[in-house]
């Protein structure tokens, strides 16, 4: 059932703010009185979530009732099934498309509450999912953690989701974020559960700011240690984004290593020709590669931390690196068994829960990589043409970019019986957990007012 909104609309003389009274509760236009000002209730800030973008698209309805589809023609059509090519429509023509059925709409192989909007954009056809903020959060949180973790960590993820999907509204794409890694994940009707709807309904409207402002609520996997200061990976260096430890010493990607052949390295480096040495030019106080160079038959190549990991594949660039024999495995212990959750091998599992079950059948071995103290910024060397058979060892910490908060260490924490706002507050340093204001946001305030979508 979708989540009923608690959200209040401003009156002319007041901001908007969240209103948690008995009157929200109905849906209905109410008068809530509040210390200093009156609001009528109820609007919820609708999210707008790209989907897909593809030449065609089929949508169903999930049972008998169908699907009440507008732009096609002059009038509503009622459809079980809409087949759309993106030759179909007309540009700056937008498909409105939307049921009462509490199961969604399916689009492939999941299944989506709200309103479907569909229009033709350079040649392919785009679907948004506009939806409540608090239904579209609830798929967000058991999309990116698996929802059997503790209540804590499920709170913490909702609250740094919700801030980051405000902190994105209003870009002027056609959508606000999407639903990839490339924003956060979200997956449906199938990634909600009865545990990350608590998760979102016990936080509702909560946000993190500083300074009276919605903080950038990033978040990423396993830090290996310890977190990544926002400048050392991105331009900007927020107050609240500083390197803190971190509590993911049980995550199955704590620590990891990869092994790349010869043919590999030329596939990935094609520039130099392949791999003949490695500089580590510089490293964070965490320990994370930020810029090495590259040696190879045809070349030098100068690479960020960040581009490093791209183009090898990397979980992250809190790395150490070593030539090796194919055949030679030292000292190397077998990957202790991890039991991924069940919904890992299903479509339906989060984010962590997939990366768990990727980690746990491939087998691979770790050694221990974590130091006592920050490594030195002395250049460190991997040097000599490869000979044959020899590999490229990467011993490594953590997944992600490692800036803010770390899930696993939220899991971590949750499990020493920490809150969500303990949590929340040890990764974004100095940001407060309060209801949402519009003020939190200026972009926001110039924005006109959206309808709400009520679902029952």
């Amino acid at each position: 059932m979708a989540i009923t909104s608690h959200w209040a609309v401003e009156s002319k003389a007041v901001r908007s703010v969240p209103c948690f009274g008995a009157a929200a509760l109905t849906g209905l236009a109410a008068v809530v009185m509040l210390p200093g000002v009156a609001v009528t209730a109820a609007r919820e800030p609708q999210m707008r979530v790209l989907l897909k973008q593809g030449p065609r698209l089929i949508l169903r309805a999930d049972g008998d009732e169908p699907m009440r589809v507008r732009g096609l023609s002059g009038s509503e059509q009622r459809l079980q099934r809409l087949e759309l090519d993106q030759r179909q429509l007309a540009p700056g023509v937008v498909v409105r498309v939307e049921n009462d059925d509490p199961r969604g709409i399916w689009l492939g192989q999941r299944r989506y509450r709200g309103t479907l909007l569909i229009q033709s954009h350079a040649g392919q056809l785009q679907v948004v999912n506009q939806l409540g903020i608090e239904t579209y959060l609830a798929s967000v949180v058991g999309s990116e953690m698996p929802h059997q973790w503790p209540l804590a960590a499920l709170q913490a993820q909702a609250v740094a989701a919700r801030t980051y999907a405000l902190k994105q509204r209003g870009g002027g794409k056609g959508w606000d974020v999407k639903a990839t890694v490339a924003s956060q994940v979200y997956r449906g009707v199938e990634s909600e559960t009865d545990s990350t709807r608590e998760a979102v309904r016990s936080t509702r409207s909560l946000v993190l700011v500083h300074r009276g402002q919605l903080i950038d609520a990033v978040f990423h996997s396993s830090s290996g240690g310890a977190t990544e200061a926002s400048g050392m990976v991105w331009r900007q260096q927020l107050p609240y984004l500083v390197s803190v430890p971190d509590h993911d010493q049980h995550s199955p990607v704590h620590r990891w290593q990869e092994r790349f052949d010869a043919v590999s390295l030329r596939q990935r480096l094609p520039e130099t020709g392949g791999l003949d040495s490695v500089d580590v030019l510089s490293r964070s106080g965490s320990g994370r590669v930020r810029q090495a160079r590259i040696r190879g038959p045809r070349g030098v190549l100068l690479l960020t931390g960040s581009e490093l990991r791209r183009r090898l594949g990397l979980k992250s660039t809190l790395v150490d690196f070593e030539m090796v024999s194919a055949l030679d495995r030292p000292g190397l212990q077998p990957l202790p068994a991890i039991a991924a959750p069940a919904a890992a091998t299903g479509s339906g599992g989060s984010r962590i829960d997939r990366i768990t079950a990727s980690v746990a059948s491939s087998g691979a071995a770790v050694t221990p990589v974590l130091r006592s103290s920050p490594p030195s910024l002395l250049p460190m060397r991997i040097q000599g043409q490869p000979a044959a058979g020899q590999q490229l060892l990467v011993r490594g910490q953590g997944y992600g970019h490692g800036v803010g908060m770390s899930q696993w260490g939220a899991h971590g924490l949750a499990e020493q019986g920490a809150d969500f706002r303990t949590i929340l507050q040890h990764y974004y340093r100095g940001a407060e957990v309060v209801p949402f204001r519009t003020h939190h946001d200026p972009s926001m305030a110039q924005q006109p007012q959206i309808k709400p979508l009520w679902r029952g």
